[in-house]
């Protein structure tokens, strides 16, 4: 009986140890993928905390709403004027940038020498010199011309008066007036000056009739008059040697 008993006890014994291999064998893999998965886990969690949690400088600025009393401009910074300064003293009257060098010779040999009282009276004598040219009456401005420019001036209204015409012209407007050139040698001062004028020009014969030109529109001139100066002299005047037009 006990020898029949023992075959029984191992062949019973042999199937249950099989089972638990089995079991502890397909156990182990689902334990080692949990632990993978949660490391994978771990990882993208740090990776988006490194990512997400720091500030890169391309975040967004809240806007605040003109009407939120916290909310506070900041003051701008003026940024610095574009517009080349001007040589100027007075008005839109100046020198253009090539004739800078002589003006500033002129400056340093006479420093009575100023730009907007120059180009003022350079003024006058343009009004005056023409009104006096176009009336025909020389005399009052022959201390401002060359003995050139006085002879060029008087052969024209002699030659005017024959042909039995007057001229008509008025000086409507100076619009801008500027040296273009300056020089000094020695003691000559010599000075270009750019006038830019409106001027409606009438030309009528003996009995008054118009033959040329018209009062009603004014015709745009672009004259350059040269003016000349002994600044070693006391008389302060400036003296016309050349006229000419702008081409």
């Amino acid at each position: 009986m006990a020898t029949d008993a023992l075959p029984v006890f191992e062949t019973s014994a042999s199937p249950h140890y099989v089972v638990g291999v089995q079991i502890l064998t397909i156990g182990r893999p689902s334990l080692a993928v949990i632990v993978i998965l949660a490391l994978i886990a771990l990882f993208i969690g740090l990776r988006l905390y490194s990512v997400l949690g720091e500030r890169t400088g391309h975040e967004q600025q809240p806007i605040l709403k003109p009407a939120d009393p916290e909310a506070m401009v900041e003051p701008r910074m003026s940024q610095p004027s574009l517009v080349p300064t001007s040589t100027t003293d007075a008005g839109d009257m100046a020198y253009l940038p090539t004739a800078g060098p002589g003006v500033r010779a002129l400056l340093a040999a006479d420093p009575s020498f100023d730009v907007a009282h120059f180009l003022e009276g350079a003024k006058a004598a343009y009004r005056l010199i023409l009104e006096a040219y176009w009336k025909g009456d020389l005399s009052e401005v022959r201390s401002h011309v060359d003995d050139n420019v006085f002879e060029t001036f008087s052969s024209s209204v002699d030659q005017r008066s024959k042909d039995g015409l007057v001229l008509d012209n008025r000086l409507v407007t100076i619009e801008q007036v500027l040296i273009s050139e300056a020089s000094l040698e020695r003691n000559l001062a010599t000075v270009t000056v750019r006038f830019e004028a409106d001027i409606a020009a009438v030309t009528r014969n003996k009995d008054g009739e118009v033959v040329a030109g018209s009062l009603s529109d004014a015709v745009q001139t672009r004259d350059l008059w040269t003016f000349r100066r002994d600044i070693s002299s006391r008389d302060p005047n400036w003296v016309l040697i050349e006229t000419d037009e702008e081409e």
